[in-house]
């Protein structure tokens, strides 16, 4: 069964009464404090505002990287506030590829909830000829118990070893990569023998995922095959949920450093690395 849902689908299952909660999960990196804003401003009819920097994240030291997992408490009493009940599936959704919505099903997932993502997010809803609407949504609290989450996530310590025993991807910008630019963290480069591949390769110009031997060739070509151990990491723990959505989709397993580069330029004493790909 896909992970991703089209628009067609959602809207089906939303016509059909069926037990689907809708989430918004609109965050930018270049405006992070604007995705309230744009979500009053048209969404999917029912769909509840999903704070990516307070509900699937937490704050701490800049040591612990711009976006740190969220405890299971927090994240549960956010899963009730969005109306979540035991045995919902929900969909989540943003305006920017599926980046931000990818976080929520990483940590979802986890969690032991049934949760898609919308193939071409608010942009496919609307291109369906999908109303949207403005109104605020309080959802009648839920009661989802959630399972423990981080058993998926790397330790910065686990993230500098991984490439003794598996594939770690960069999915970051090349130039980011290649240690050419840096506009966010202290130290430009990468975690010494990452691989770079930009998340963006697996989208279309709509943001909706490529076909899967398409999707399975970038990775070949990254050396990431079925049965590599994987892990992804990119400059906060928010794109890299994405690639692991991507891996999943085609049945390849992958683990996520969520600290990622902000917590490994910010920590004192991690070697690193600049140039092209490692030989």
């Amino acid at each position: 069964m896909s992970d991703f849902v089209s628009a067609v689908e959602l809207k089906d299952l939303l016509d059909g009464g069926a037990p689907v909660r809708v989430i918004d999960v609109r965050w930018r990196l270049d405006r992070p404090e604007a995705g309230h804003a744009d979500y009053r401003t048209g969404h999917i009819p029912g769909a509840v505002f999903a704070s990516l920097d307070t509900e699937l994240s937490t704050h701490g030291e800049p040591s612990e990287g711009r976006h740190p997992l969220p405890s299971t408490a927090t994240l549960q009493a956010a899963a009730r506030r969005w109306g979540l009940r035991t045995g919902d599936t929900v969909v989540a959704y943003d305006d920017a590829k599926g980046l931000a919505a990818a976080r929520a099903w990483w940590l979802l997932r986890q969690a032991g909830v049934d949760v898609r993502v919308l193939d071409g997010g608010l942009r496919g809803w609307k291109a369906a000829g999908f109303e949207v609407a403005t109104d605020e949504v309080s959802a009648e609290p839920g009661d989802v118990v959630l399972e423990e989450i981080g058993a998926d996530a790397l330790s910065i310590d686990e993230a500098a070893a991984f490439p003794e025993v598996g594939v770690l991807l960069d999915v970051r910008a090349p130039e980011r990569y290649r240690g050419e630019t840096e506009p966010l963290d202290p130290v430009a480069g990468h975690i010494p023998g990452a691989r770079n591949l930009p998340s963006m390769l697996h989208l279309d110009a709509d943001g909706r995922i490529l076909d899967r031997e398409t999707v399975l060739g970038t990775l070949a070509a990254a050396g990431v095959t079925p049965g590599t151990p994987v892990a992804a990491y990119c400059g906060s723990g928010v794109t890299a949920a994405h690639t692991a959505l991507v891996l999943h989709e085609v049945g390849i397993e992958a683990k996520v450093f969520p600290g990622s580069w902000s917590q490994w330029s910010n920590t004192p004493g991690r070697p690193v690395a600049t140039g092209e790909q490692p030989g």
